[in-house]
């Protein structure tokens, strides 16, 4: 892809360009139609090359390019078209996969699909696989004028779709099944098409066949995750029953964890499932366009490509969508049920928490009625000793005969005095501390 081409005459004049202009503009010319002329085979190949295996699958294209003097796919590009020869390769890849299509020349009056595809398959052999193979397109584009052979001989009776294109100048049919060589026939039929026109609906073929195959892709995921839901779905009923006559705190909290874990393997399941079923929703609306691009029309009494995969197809889809559908409906009940335990908890937890706040202000009543008792005890007790003191102070004095008055009048005076400063002290010392405690 160029870089971005500013606009305008003079370096004064210039519009600078968003730097993602160029690639944006040059998206919608990203896979431009391939003329094809009748007759043709076409041999299509679909690769699972998710994550590191789309770098490897490019390096390994580029190499196979540059050994035969080929052009090589710049890194920003996804689409290649090289001819080798009589044959062109069309390289294109997408988020999940690469496919490789092989075009190739036929004769006209050769019987549909003889020489069979795997002895055609030799120029897909000088690739090295990018990944697993999910697609085989044996597809066979024949004139009109060439020997008609009724689809019924070529392809399985029971499984048979055909149709013509809305403007009637083809017609195809495919029984979806995979020959003997592992591949899914195609056979299209030209009644009068331009090149141009053939390439398109020729690409529209291959598309739905392969976009196809990558959505049934989440049918065996749904199946995978189906029975754990099953589990999940039951134990939270369970769980629910059991949170009805659950009081213990301890067992709210077993519960509580029960919920979390089962929540944690329904998110886990969700996450990696959530690409797959998106892709197949995704994959399933372009067969969709596809088959509406197309125009179908009815021939001989078959079924049609939609409707044919309309039945087949569209449940598949379903239980996909309905799968995913119950895993975030699960994870709502799962939130809901967790959020209700753990108020619960709460709820308890305050009330524990306020009866043990009872507990500690009646034992913090009960300690400040002992702090008064021993504080009166510890006066009277203090009182005691310093009226004892005054009393030999007194003794001595009256003996000296400094005072007339006897001791004991003297001691009997002082105990008021004596106890009223020892109280005014004791208490401004526990005011002090209490002030200095808040």
């Amino acid at each position: 892809m160029s870089a971005a081409v500013s606009i305008g005459d003079s370096e004064a004049a210039r519009l600078t360009p968003h730097p993602l202009r160029t690639t944006v503009l040059g998206e919608v010319h990203a896979r431009p139609v391939t003329a094809i002329a009748a007759p043709a085979r076409i041999l299509h190949f679909a690769f699972d090359t998710a994550g590191e295996r789309a770098a490897a699958d490019r390096a390994q294209l580029a190499a196979f390019c540059t050994a035969r003097g080929l052009p090589t796919p710049k890194p920003v590009e996804k689409q290649l078209r090289v001819a080798l020869g009589a044959t062109i390769l069309r390289w294109e890849q997408h988020s999940e996969f690469t496919t490789y299509t092989w075009e190739m020349p036929s004769e006209a009056d050769t019987p549909a699909f003889h020489p069979t595809a795997a002895s055609l398959a030799s120029p897909m052999r000088q690739v090295s696989q990018p990944g697993p193979l999910l697609v085989a397109i044996d597809l066979h584009l024949l004139p009109d004028k060439t020997a008609r052979i009724p689809p019924e001989q070529l392809f399985d009776r029971a499984s048979l779709a055909a149709a013509e294109t809305g403007d009637g100048l083809a017609t195809y049919a495919t029984d979806f099944q995979l020959d003997a060589g592992g591949f899914v026939r195609i056979l299209v039929t030209d009644r009068g098409m331009s090149a141009e026109r053939a390439g398109t609906l020729i690409q529209y073929i291959i598309d739905i066949e392969t976009y196809r195959s990558f959505a049934l892709l989440g049918l065996p995921e749904a199946q995978r995750l189906a029975p754990s839901i099953v589990r999940a779905e039951k134990r939270l009923a369970e769980v629910t029953e059991t949170m009805r006559g659950a009081r213990d705190l301890s067992d709210n909290h077993h519960l509580l964890d029960e919920l979390m874990a089962l929540a944690a393997e329904v998110e886990a399941g969700g996450a990696a499932s959530s690409f797959r079923f998106g892709a197949s929703r995704a994959y399933n609306e372009i067969v969709t366009e596809r088959l509406h691009g197309i125009g179908e029309r009815a021939i001989g009494g078959l079924p049609t490509w939609s409707s044919f995969l309309a039945r087949r197809m569209a449940p598949a889809m379903r239980t996909c969508m309905v799968t995913e559908a119950r895993q975030a409906a699960l994870s709502e009940k799962l939130t809901r049920a967790a959020n209700l335990l753990r108020t619960r908890v709460d709820v308890e937890r305050q009330q524990q928490n306020q009866e043990l706040l009872k507990s500690m202000n009646a034992r913090t009543r009960l300690q400040l009625r002992l702090q008064t008792t021993v504080e009166g005890l510890s006066v009277a007790a203090i009182t005691y000793y310093v009226v004892g003191l005054f009393g030999y102070l007194a003794k001595a004095v009256h003996e000296a005969g400094l005072v007339r008055i006897e001791p004991t009048y003297l001691s009997a005076a002082f105990v008021p005095v004596a106890a009223l400063a020892i109280w005014w002290v004791v208490h401004s010392i526990r005011r002090k501390h209490i002030h200095e405690r808040h």
